[in-house]
């Protein structure tokens, strides 16, 4: 009989929590890990990225679109250290995700040898909930159960340090004996309740007010039918942090859609209006969005006591799941009869939907990019998941893209970090094969990660029940968000060193890679674009040539903010006419419907 190794063992207790995929990168570290794969018929699959980093994007995606812990694997030293943007945007993000990393053999350690890195020194911050070396057999199940427990309860990220020797030690289970630490398989999270008579304190601050304004961000995701309960009692407007922009659909008369610098008119006019705020499963950080500190009444609910409390001076902060804490205070609502508030927040947002709609469709060279995300709001698919990279493609799907019920959508909220949006979308497809993915990818986060995953897709792609994964690339050699940012909140001119980016034929790269490829350099071609790719037999590249003067400057844009561009102008920034001449075709979009009161 064959020895079983804690390496096999390890695979086999992945399998055992119900893991089916491993994102990784291998490594002569996890050599051991690897082999044991082999002898496993690969279950659970190891799925190849082209990067560490990516693979930790990859389990960081799979984790978000699925609510399952998400895996990744990679080697020691290099291995390791790569895989830290992921595991931070999870962290960043309260997303379960268990590294598995190598070690060097424990007789090298504390002797400079090759690729020796204090691992635990490392991921002490990042994976700082739990974090752990195993150096026995005996050590594993309960490292490893814990690794799982630790990330799905307090959703973060966790790790576990292997050393390359101990993985092909033979396999013994921790015995009934002194220090030793048997495990067990499996775990049960509670609903965790509010306190009744906080909840009962939170109805009497929400019943008083007449204007009710909801801010709704993640930790709302499953209690959708009781905000729209809660909301339709109050007369209240709902709107969306980043991150929670699928808790509710965008086709709701009363949801107002994002909040904050990459928001809507109507978030903001909500927040500046209103006079209680109801805060549910957020801890939306930009304080100066929300309302003026002595403006309204608030009232908070998630489920974390550790972030609780923070961003606004709220008077009941209720701990708890957010359907059931919503289900708790239901009853105690009184339906408010004045539905005044309630109108005005519904006309907001309907002359907002006809201001955006006109601004996707002003001229540009060659493309305006609003239009690339007005025209796929028609023809999402009732069940498609969307990714946006960070940069100005994260400003359109926020403000630009309507979502149905159904559909599922991410990107980098907290960390911000660039580059997570192609991978994403590969732990989407591997979660949800049978969903097509549609990602927006700036080119520089294209040409920093993006290109090289395109090989991960046309690798597994196959394997997919639905082969829709469509990136869309904004193509206009520059890296839009910071020049604008630099504009904006500098008063500096564009700065071409820095900015511009080198130009690639995207859709020539895929379509040389097996991929589906199609070239937009008109606004004419969108619909048939988007149509096209919709259909297609396998994944899809839109390298759409789009305007890098078109503004991303939010409708609530601070008079300094216009003050500083106007002096990064004045400065010579080479592109200051087409950015005068089409800001203020946006800008007058977004004005004229306001006056007219249309």
């Amino acid at each position: 009989m064959a020895t079983t190794t804690v390496a096999d063992h390890l695979l086999a207790r992945l399998r055992e929590w119900g893991v089916e995929k491993v994102f990784g990168y291998p490594g002569d570290g996890i050599n051991g890990l690897m082999a044991a794969w082999g002898r496993a018929g690969n279950e659970p699959q190891f799925v190849q990225s082209r990067h560490e980093e990516m693979s930790a994007f990859q389990a960081v995606g799979y984790a978000k679109f699925t609510g399952r812990v998400g895996v990744c694997a990679a080697t020691s030293g290099p291995g390791a250290v790569h895989l830290l943007n992921g595991l931070y945007d999870a962290k960043l993000d309260h997303v379960p995700v268990v590294a598995i990393v190598g070690q060097t053999n424990r007789s090298a350690m504390g002797g400079s040898y090759q690729q020796e890195v204090d691992l635990l020194s490392l991921y002490k911050d990042v994976a700082g909930d739990y974090v752990q070396v195993v150096t026995v057999p005996e050590q594993l199940p309960n490292v490893l159960d814990r690794a799982i427990r630790v990330a799905m309860a307090e959703r973060t990220p966790t790790a576990l340090i292997v050393h390359a020797d101990v993985q092909e030690l033979e396999y013994s289970p921790p015995a009934h004996a002194f220090k030793m630490v048997p495990s067990s398989l499996g775990v049960s999270l509670p609903s965790i309740a509010a306190d009744a008579e906080a909840v009962a304190r939170a109805a009497e601050v929400l019943n008083a007010g007449r204007k009710v304004a909801i801010l709704a961000g993640a930790g709302a995701r499953g209690a959708a039918t009781e905000l729209r309960q809660v909301a339709d009692l109050l007369g209240a407007g709902v709107a969306k942090a980043l991150l929670g922009k699928d808790v509710l659909p965008d086709d709701l008369p009363y949801v107002t859609g994002s909040i904050g610098l990459l928001g809507t008119r109507p978030s903001y006019e909500l927040m500046n209006g209103c006079d209680t705020l109801l805060t549910v499963g957020s801890s939306f950080p930009y304080t100066q969005f929300m309302p003026e500190l002595d403006q309204a009444r608030g009232v908070q609910i998630d489920i974390d006591p550790k972030l609780i409390g923070m961003r606004y001076p709220y008077e009941v902060n209720l701990v708890g799941d957010a359907a059931s804490t919503l289900r708790a205070l239901i009853p105690l609502l009184e339906r408010k009869d004045d539905r005044g508030w309630r109108e005005t927040v519904e006309g907001n947002v309907r002359r907002w939907r006809k201001t955006v709609a006109e601004e996707a469709m002003v001229d540009a060279d060659p493309i305006n990019p609003m239009r690339l995300f007005h025209e796929l709001s028609e023809r999402l698919p009732d069940d498609a998941i969307v990714v946006a990279d960070s940069g100005s493609a994260a400003n359109w799907y926020a403000r630009n893209l309507s979502f149905r019920d159904g559909v599922r959508g991410s990107l980098s909220g907290t960390l911000a970090t660039m580059g997570p949006g192609v991978p994403y979308g590969i732990g989407a497809k591997f979660g949800h094969p049978g969903r097509p993915v549609i990602v927006f990818e700036g080119d520089g986060a294209m040409q920093m990660n993006g290109m090289a995953e395109l090989l991960t897709i046309r690798h597994y792609w196959e394997q997919w029940e639905d082969p829709r994964l469509v990136v869309a690339i904004l193509h206009n050699n520059d890296l839009n968000q910071v020049t604008w940012e630099m504009r904006a909140m500098q008063g500096a001119p564009k700065f071409t060193e820095s900015q511009t980016l080198p130009e690639c034929d995207y859709a020539a790269f895929a379509a040389g890679n097996g991929l589906n490829a199609i070239k937009v350099e008109e606004p004419g071609q969108i619909a048939s674009a988007w149509e096209a790719a919709l259909a297609a037999d396998r994944p899809t590249v839109l390298d759409v040539l789009v305007d890098p003067d078109i503004p991303p400057i939010p409708p609530h844009a601070t008079f300094e903010q216009a003050k500083d561009t106007a002096k990064a102008m004045a400065k010579g920034d080479e592109d200051r006419r087409g950015v005068v001449q089409k800001g203020l075709k946006v800008k007058m979009r977004e004005l004229l419907p306001h006056r007219s009161g249309r």
